[in-house]
């Protein structure tokens, strides 16, 4: 994203289902329901959209989510690969669409039964629809989920850097507390401490215990993004749409990039934090609060580095509870995030964002000037930074 587009688009309706193990309805159900909410929220109606952005993976077409919500045409559609690692994505798309005059009024949604329809681990998942090439080198010694693809890059981290699994706990304890007083988190009420976390069982000794995982859920969240001017005149403060990313490393592979020089980085992370920066003219100490995608514990404190939060190795000594609650130096996650609210391929950190701009965030952090959301880690991935309308 380019200088030129800073704050031209904004997000001005958020929408999402609940968040369940065991939906009781389709996919393309959820889809609809989120993206009437987001509509709803917004004030507008299905007659001003006419584009719509998802992702690659998603079950539920561009042409049924209109037809049975009775959008009339569509002049904009796209979609967005590479799992999580489309969410910011999704918004970049649309943000270039309405800054431009393709059109006027763009909802971005994700919706799937992950928990009810689909489970990792799961070897006829993986490889019902035949072995990718990328996996054919690691499927036959047992790496068949994403728990065993981040381990194997996070134990050369914790190498390195002399950082331990206790050292990531600090991501689930933060996360679990923020879920502990968020309604719509799916661990409503249910901290945990330290000590919880290094009684979890292990996953991926001596990487990953249990909870160092994020969850598998079902339910669906879209976004509304239009113009900055037509946003000033509907229901909400817009989230202005301050900078927006994509970005992909040299030498990449999905989850599995073990042939690099250095597996102790996320360099996609990498190029989208430059794009970020670059655009927005703001460096990490104007960050108020973030939303990092966290799917996996030891990928957060990646993230931190990539970003330039804190320097190669050190983010083992940033990433403390302390830190990362509200009324530390970078809050994050706080609405329970993909570990404590539920995994919705980073969508809920969108709209989590929104609220946080809007000032009606369950757990509001104080002053909001910018927030940072990334989008899936160990893969091409995106980002992004939104802040308030004057």
């Amino acid at each position: 994203m380019t200088a030129w587009l800073k704050d031209r688009a904004a997000i001005v309706g958020i929408g999402q289902t609940e968040f369940s193990k065991a939906s009781g309805r389709t996919e393309l159900q959820l889809a609809c329901e989120a993206v009437k909410a987001a509509l709803d929220d917004a004030g507008l109606r299905p007659s001003d959209v006419d584009g719509l952005v998802t992702f690659t993976m998603d079950t539920s077409d561009e042409i049924e989510v209109a037809r049975n919500l009775g959008i009339p045409h569509l002049s904009m559609f796209s979609r967005v690969p590479y799992g999580g690692g489309a969410a910011a994505g999704t918004v970049l798309h649309a943000a270039m669409a309405v800054a431009t005059g393709v059109a006027d009024v763009v909802v971005c949604y994700r919706a799937f039964n992950e928990r009810s329809g689909f489970r990792f681990g799961d070897t006829g998942s993986v490889l019902g629809g035949g072995l990718p090439l990328w996996l054919s080198w690691y499927a036959p010694y047992g790496l068949l989920t994403p728990a065993s693809w981040v381990a194997l890059h996070a134990r050369r981290y914790m190498h390195t850097y002399g950082v331990t699994n206790e050292h990531f706990g600090a991501i689930a304890v933060v996360d679990r507390h923020h879920a502990a007083t968020n309604p719509d988190a799916w661990f409503y009420q249910r901290p945990i401490t330290l000590a919880d976390h290094q009684a979890s069982r292990w996953i991926v000794e001596p990487v990953l215990r249990l909870l160092d995982c994020c969850q598998e859920s079902d339910g669906g969240a879209a976004l509304v993004i239009t113009t900055a001017d037509r946003a000033r005149d509907l229901a909400h403060r817009p989230a202005l749409i301050t900078a927006a990313a994509q970005g992909a490393g040299g030498d990449g592979e999905m989850m599995t990039s073990y042939y690099r020089d250095d597996l102790t980085g996320l360099p996609e992370m990498g190029v989208v934090a430059q794009q970020l920066w670059k655009a927005s003219g703001l460096r990490p100490s104007h960050i108020t609060t973030a939303f990092l995608y966290d799917h996996f514990t030891p990928f957060v404190l990646m993230q931190l580095e990539e970003l330039g939060f804190c320097g190669r190795g050190e983010a083992k000594d940033f990433a403390t509870v302390e830190n990362l609650s509200i009324g530390g130096v970078l809050p994050i996650n706080t609405n329970g995030g993909l570990l404590g609210e539920a995994y919705l391929h980073g969508m809920n950190g969108i709209t989590e964002s929104v609220r946080q701009i809007r000032g009606t965030a369950c757990n509001q952090v104080p002053d909001v000037e910018h927030i940072l959301v990334t989008a899936g880690t160990g893969v091409p991935t995106s980002g992004l930074i939104l802040s308030p309308s004057a």
